[in-house]
């Protein structure tokens, strides 16, 4: 007891051991590097597609001609800012109508909510567009430095002019790839042939030049260097990922009931003849080699795999060569994983509540959408009520209110409408230096009227009236109406 009452030397450097240990951690992870070595199978095959068909619709759909007729744009897809326009093939969005933008925005949240009930992270794995652009300098970087034990090797080898040369032409076709996405990008917002035809001629305005750059400095990080490090600490996709998926769920999972314990190719088969348990893992580390995240797909799910199924490719070609069964690792739901385990039978869910819902709702909103777009309408009016004065005494003791009317006309050609009012008894309307019955309204344009009502009705104290506004187009007879407030003395 004595000699614990006077020997306080052990306390002090036990403390002294966790001020250091506190102060040796590091504030961030420093990035390893990752070397992903190259692998064929179904799921490589499924990404090259993806790749293809993704970056091809982005690199050309700005190329593709759709016509509206004469005095509209003949850009497929155009975001047309000085005009206020959003066109898409067929449809032409006003600003007015930004309520179906926010519904495509609806579906493709639905939609992933759905993917990821079905099949994980099956978006970042093939579709997000992190993936796709890391994938192709990945590419860059394979066909120009050569595979993973070449890339170590080099990068482990002292400078060189013939390293300084590769490294040089890759991050130079990256550069590259990286312009022509940013160039790409401001394509949508103009016409693609005369914006390329000013970029090259160095007419172009300012802002083409700077988006540009920053989408080029953007996409060259992004891709070349960060790569999976976007996915594990930037993105927040994979955190909210986790609290929507549950145990039905299909992920790249590692069978562990079948692939331990591990041993060597030779060991299992040892063990296999004398009855002993031997699993499939041979321990290869190839599932690891191939995962662009670095990921041991064998400790379980972790945040940074992104669910591509490389790693499944990977271990099948090795399940070949020693003659085990393939999907070692595979697709699989953890519940499926634990009933295995219990000896149940196999059950695979896909159709469930949490999917069933999201169908729906998906059906839902996109039967909302064409509705509304089925019962769209080619022509509108608004109207803005003078704020000073509200109204106006006339000597012969009636009341005049002001407005500002403008009248929209969404069609491709002229259309004159005739300008009526309801609601307020004995009402007189005028336009200021025109017709109400004669308004003329440009092809996939606006005009914005003056308008001046009047009553010589006598009116109830602090009267405010609802007043409705209604155009109706001579030609067709359609017509649209907007509602306001007639305000009295």
């Amino acid at each position: 007891m004595t000699a614990l009452s006077t020997n306080p030397e052990p306390k002090a450097a036990v403390a002294a051991v966790a001020v250091a240990s506190d102060d040796d951690i590091p504030l961030y992870e420093a990035r390893r590097q990752i070397y992903p070595q190259s692998v064929h199978g179904r799921y490589r095959t499924i990404k090259w597609i993806v790749l293809a068909v993704t970056l091809g619709i982005y690199y050309f759909l700005p190329f593709v001609r759709w016509d509206r007729g004469p005095d509209a744009p003949n850009q497929a897809v155009l975001i047309d800012f000085p005009a206020r326009r959003f066109y898409f093939f067929f449809l032409e969005i006003w600003p007015q109508e930004f309520y179906y933008v926010a519904g495509l925005l609806i579906l493709a949240a639905l939609f992933l909510f759905l993917m990821n009930a079905v099949a994980g992270r099956v978006w970042c794995g093939y579709m997000c567009p992190q993936t796709v652009w890391t994938d192709l300098f990945m590419a860059v970087e394979r066909l120009i430095e050569g595979d993973r034990r070449e890339r170590i090797r080099a990068d482990a080898a002292p400078w060189t002019l013939d390293k300084f040369a590769h490294k040089t032409l890759k991050h130079s076709v990256w550069l590259l790839i990286a312009w022509w996405t940013g160039g790409a990008w401001v394509l949508y917002f103009a016409d693609a042939p005369t914006l390329v035809k000013e970029l090259a001629t160095f007419q172009a305005p300012a802002i083409a030049y700077m988006s540009i750059a920053a989408l080029t400095f953007t996409t060259y990080a992004l891709a070349g260097h960060m790569r999976e490090q976007v996915c594990t600490y930037m993105c927040p996709w994979p955190r909210i990922q986790a609290a929507l998926t549950d145990e039905y769920a299909l992920n790249v999972t590692y069978c562990y009931d079948r692939g331990e314990p591990r041993n060597s190719v030779k060991k299992a088969a040892v063990l296999r003849e004398h009855g002993q348990p031997a699993g499939d893992c041979i321990d290869c580390g190839q599932c690891v080699a191939v995962c662009p995240t670095g990921v041991d797909i064998r400790q379980g799910m972790q945040l940074p795999c992104i669910q591509c199924g490389l790693c499944i490719d990977a271990c099948n070609t090795v399940m070949d060569k020693i003659g085990r069964p393939r999907e070692l690792i595979t697709y699989e739901s953890e519940a499926n994983l634990e009933a295995r385990l219990a000896g149940k039978p196999f059950v695979q869910r896909i159709i469930r509540p949490r999917t069933i819902l999201y169908a729906v709702l998906i059906c839902l909103a996109a039967g909302l959408m064409l509705t509304a777009l089925i019962g769209r309408s080619t022509e509108g009016v608004a109207a803005i009520h003078d704020r000073n004065p509200l109204f106006v005494r006339l000597s012969d003791g009636g009341v005049r209110n002001a407005y500002t009317v403008r009248l929209i006309n969404k069609a491709l050609q002229e259309r004159t409408f005739a300008l009526s009012v309801d609601g307020v008894p004995g009402a007189t309307l005028e336009v200021v230096g025109d017709s109400a019955d004669a308004l003329t309204v440009g092809p996939d344009q606006t005009r914005e009227i003056r308008v001046l009502v009047a009553t010589r009705d006598k009116l109830e104290p602090s009267a405010s009236l609802p007043i409705t506004f209604r155009i109706r187009d001579k030609a067709s007879e359609l017509s649209a109406a907007v509602n306001d407030h007639f305000i009295g003395p």
